[in-house]
């Protein structure tokens, strides 16, 4: 027999979401603080502190009809015991129903008590995932109690949802605080911040009972509609999820824009310069958004401007426009990258172009020292009149005189109080300086409807001409010495050649060739050519000297780590080979691959890789053969990666989603848009509640 356990009903009278979680009965200090390491302080953040998934424990399944990889809770009595140490301490117990067959239980970890309480003749009711074992089906270290006599076993009447937690909060008695919270949940009318007419336009249903669902779905709910947050409740929180984090970067972009910025207009003297110095002809695309650039920076509102563009598309010389009118308006420039290599490209670019314009260009990286960083911060301070360098800008001690745009390449590398930082030191009263981001990861329309509300977008979407496509292939590295005789034949024809590694020490573990193991494996093997290497432990005058062979075409091959991911740029290397390239993101083979058919050689790219491959590593392979698209790319990025990875913020909680997926519920954002707008326009108050509900104190970083 089966009775169900029920629980009880919440109560609605009041609407104490903003009240601290020690309000509720039987919260102590230390239940507090545990809370709080999951930033669970107001009753209300309780209410929204959703379910990762769901265990199914309103049935009892017989032991014939269980499914392996499926979890299931089990009635069962104990027909053997035993215990057994011959690699380490294991208790097994096989239980038996009345389907007359037989579950083993594995337990790793147990003590004497435990041992001796399981004897046979004992029932238990347990719960866990099936697996195969050596001795036919079984669960290892599940979830059990023990049953008395006959008492009829007893089920829980609601599905049991699996929360988030943390070390010392265990999920039954975190269900039990949010249950409290629950029971506290004030009437629809209360709960709602979405304004009716709104909701009642987009078909949005209940935000309380979506909740009461989510929290507690009862034994019919759909399990797998639940599992893939697919269920018409999720899909309500999602919504409001979505809308609130829109609504955030639209209000801190307005706050932005309340400011002023130098308007940097000027007669264009150092542009058509410039232009006209130039080795090649500017795209239509790079005029474009060239043009866009210009016509925000003379205006007295902040620029905020994102400019994408694929490998190759020309995004650096577009910055270095932006500078000149900076310039030539009084005003500094700051250009931050994320690393070294990257910001010793810049330098070398922008000197290249910028110099024989009589302009100065600093240089202010981690690793300068000394007298060297003295009169660099004095230059700086001084009014030098662009200033690259790394994350070592926004240190303390680096000032400016009159900064009028700060440009951030790769800005998804950077944590936010980073980017914070840097346009902060730009600050003189109410102005504060220009903002130009650039990033050679094309953001999905996805993201860039969600991830970058606050920034205006502009892409690149035209390559230069005489660009040639790189021939992708993946190869095993079973096949490794044929990709050596490749690379022999390619530097005898005096073409140039990158060997990428993942590593720059051995290591057994992820199998993955260290990049001075290779180094040393290639020189042996190309005897007669020239084999460079390159790597992040190395010192800055190293690397670049290095790099400045490779350019120069004294090196045949270069051996690197992923530091020449972006930025590097030498028009005779036509071949990429990346080893263990299974174990990278696709955004980042991109890149790599990047680094070749930047001139008119036909250019190829091999993908070596550690078989066997996993599924998604399949995948990533395929699209990269497939394609050189970098929208499809990161399109794809995005769905096999999720969007925290993709933009590098998982650390900044910027996409820290409780419940919403980019991905999957991608299908919203158009609606969240016209409703975010609305509600902008028309109900401030509720946009205050609903980004306080959602987000609190986190809002202010969201805008980086």
């Amino acid at each position: 027999m089966v009775v169900r356990t029920p629980r009880s009903a919440p109560a609605v009278d009041t609407d104490p979401g903003i009240a601290p979680v020690s309000a509720l009965p039987g919260i102590g200090p230390a239940l507090v603080a545990a809370l709080a390491r999951l930033g669970l302080e107001r009753v209300q953040d309780l209410w929204f502190h959703l379910p990762l998934r769901y265990e199914d424990k309103t049935r009892v399944t017989a032991i014939a009809d269980l499914c392996v990889g499926e979890r299931a809770q089990v009635a069962g009595v104990v027909e053997a015991v035993e215990r057994g140490f011959r690699y380490r301490p294991q208790l097994k117990v096989a239980i038996g129903d009345a389907s007359q067959q037989t579950l083993l239980l594995r337990f790793f970890h147990f003590n004497r008590a435990q041992a001796e309480q399981l004897l046979p003749g004992t029932r238990m009711l347990c719960f866990g995932e099936v697996r195969h074992g050596t001795q036919g089906l079984e669960m290892v270290h599940p979830q059990y109690q023990r049953l008395s006599g006959d008492a009829a076993v007893a089920v829980d009447d609601l599905l049991s949802p699996i929360y988030p937690t943390t070390e010392g909060l265990g999920q039954k008695r975190l269900a039990g605080v949010i249950g409290k919270a629950l029971a506290l949940l004030p009437t629809a009318e209360q709960l709602e911040l979405i304004p009716p007419g709104l909701c009642a336009e987009h078909g949005l249903t209940s935000l309380r009972d979506a909740l009461l669902y989510v929290h507690r779905p009862p034994p019919d709910a759909h399990l797998g509609q639940l599992m893939l947050g697919h269920h018409p409740a999720q899909q309500r929180l999602a919504f409001e999820e979505l809308l609130t984090q829109h609504l955030s970067l639209k209000r801190m972009r307005a706050a932005v824009r309340l400011r002023h910025a130098p308007a940097l207009g000027g007669s264009g003297g150092l542009r058509r310069q410039l232009l006209a110095g130039l080795s090649f002809k500017l795209t239509a695309a790079q005029q474009r958004v060239s043009a866009e650039v210009e016509q925000d920076l003379a205006q007295t509102k902040p620029m905020l401007r994102l400019v994408q563009g694929d490998v190759g598309s020309g995004k650096t010389v577009v910055a270095a426009l932006a500078a000149l009118a900076t310039v030539e308006a009084g005003y500094q420039v700051a250009l931050m990258a994320p690393t070294e290599l990257l910001a010793e490209q810049h330098l070398h670019n922008f000197r290249h172009w910028l110099q024989p314009l009589g302009i100065e260009v600093e240089w202010l990286a981690g690793k300068l020292s000394g007298k060297a960083r003295k009169l660099a911060l004095e230059r700086t301070a001084a009014g030098a009149a662009v200033v690259i360098g790394t994350h070592a800008l926004m240190q303390e001690g680096v000032t400016f005189a009159q900064l009028g745009l700060v440009i951030v390449d790769e800005q998804h590398r950077f944590g936010v109080q980073q980017r914070l930082a840097l346009r902060d030191k730009g600050r003189d009263g109410e102005l504060v300086p220009h903002q130009l981001v650039l990033t050679a990861t094309p953001i999905p329309r996805t993201l860039a409807m969600s991830a970058y509300a606050d920034l205006d977008v502009s892409s690149i979407d035209e390559l230069p001409p005489g660009r040639t496509p790189v021939q992708t292939i993946a190869i095993s590295n079973a096949r490794r010495p044929e990709v050596i005789e490749r690379i022999h034949v390619a530097c005898s024809e005096g073409r140039q050649v990158y060997w990428v590694c993942t590593l720059i020490e051995e290591s057994e573990q992820l199998r993955a060739q260290a990049a001075e193991v290779a180094h040393a494996e290639l020189s042996a093997a190309l005897n007669g050519f020239q084999i460079g290497l390159i790597h992040g432990r190395m010192k800055p005058k190293e690397k670049q000297a290095v790099m400045d062979a490779f350019k120069a075409g004294e090196l045949s091959v270069l051996v690197a780590t992923t530091v020449i991911e972006v930025g590097v740029d030498v028009p005779r290397a036509s071949l990429m080979v990346i080893e263990n390239s299974e174990r990278l993101g696709l955004a980042q083979l991109h890149q790599l691959r990047g680094r070749v058919g930047r001139g008119a050689l036909a250019s190829n790219c091999v993908l070596l890789y550690q078989p066997p491959l996993g599924q998604l590593a399949r995948e990533r392979l395929q699209v990269m053969r497939e394609t050189s698209d970098g929208f499809r790319i990161a399109e794809k990025d995005l769905e096999l990666r999720g969007p925290g990875e993709v933009l590098g913020t998982r650390q900044t909680g910027q996409l820290a989603f409780r419940i919403a997926d980019l991905t999957r519920d991608a299908h919203l954002l158009p609606a969240v848009q016209q409703v975010g707008a609305r509600m902008l326009a028309k109900h401030p108050q509720q946009t205050e509640r609903l980004i306080e509900r959602w987000i609190g104190g986190a809002a202010r970083y969201v805008n980086a």
